[in-house]
Formats: C-alpha cells, structure tokens, sequence
C-alpha cells in the first residue's frame, strides 16, 4: 500500500504538520478575539470618559454660577450691614449687677475693703462700685 518501494506509509507523519496548522489557526483566532474585546472595552472606556468629563464641565460651570451667587449675596449683605449701621442705634448694655451684687459690694465695703479690691473679687467695674458706695453713703447720710 505504499506508493514508493521501501517506505511504509505512516498516518503519523500525515497528521503532525495538519496539527501544527490547526494550533497555528486556533492561535490566531485567540488573539483575533482578544484584539476584538480589547478594542472594544477601550471604546467603552472612552464613551465612559466622554460622559464623565462632560458631567464634570456640567459641575464647574454650577460650580462657578454658584460662586457668582455667593459674591453677589456677599455683596449684598455688606451693604445691608453699612445701611443698617447707620439706621440703628446699637442696643445698651446690660448691666452685670444684680441685688446679690449690689448686697457683696456694701458687705465687703463694710468690712473695709477698697473700692479696687471689691471690683476685682466681683468682677465688676469699679466706677460701678463707687457709685454703689456713694448712692449708699447719700441714702445714710438721710436718714
């Protein structure tokens, strides 16, 4: 059954170059797969950046609207706040003594501490303690 006299027909040696060109063949087909879904995922990646950047110019512009807004507002509120200043008088001060006060302040005078010294423990003023002292002195003085 061989064609030529001497050689025996092997179906081997048939079958190892088909093998090398069927491995060869399912090689490129991988990586004509792999080329395809590489080059795909790439354009999603890209649409996926367009959108992003997009979204992005969309919040800097909202971003710088609202930074105008502030300013304006800024603006707006320091002229209210000059305007005001001028229309209003400011409101007085409350006073810090109270009668528990105005009672430690006679005691510690009593018991013959300055005026400076009582201040200082009472944590008040003390052209407030020497007027306590004289409006006392004077409510005495007529009796």
């Amino acid at each position: 059954m061989s064609a030529l006299p001497g050689i025996a027909w092997n179906p081997d040696c048939m079958l190892q170059p088909l093998a090398f060109y069927v491995l060869l063949a399912a090689g490129f087909g991988l990586c004509l797969y792999l080329f395809a879904t590489l080059k795909a995922e790439i354009q999603g990646l890209l649409r996926r950046s367009l959108a992003e950047r997009q979204q992005l110019q969309i919040l800097e512009s909202a971003l710088g609207d609202a930074r105008l807004t502030v300013q304006s507002l800024e603006t707006d509120l320091r002229e209210v706040e000059r305007q005001t200043g001028m229309l209003v008088a400011p409101a007085p001060a409350r006073s810090g003594l109270n009668l528990s006060k105005r009672t430690q302040v006679l005691r510690m005078h009593r018991a013959g501490q300055d005026s400076a010294g009582i201040a200082a423990v009472l944590a008040l003023p003390r052209s407030e303690v020497e007027l306590l002292i004289k409006v006392q002195r004077i409510v005495v003085g007529q009796i």
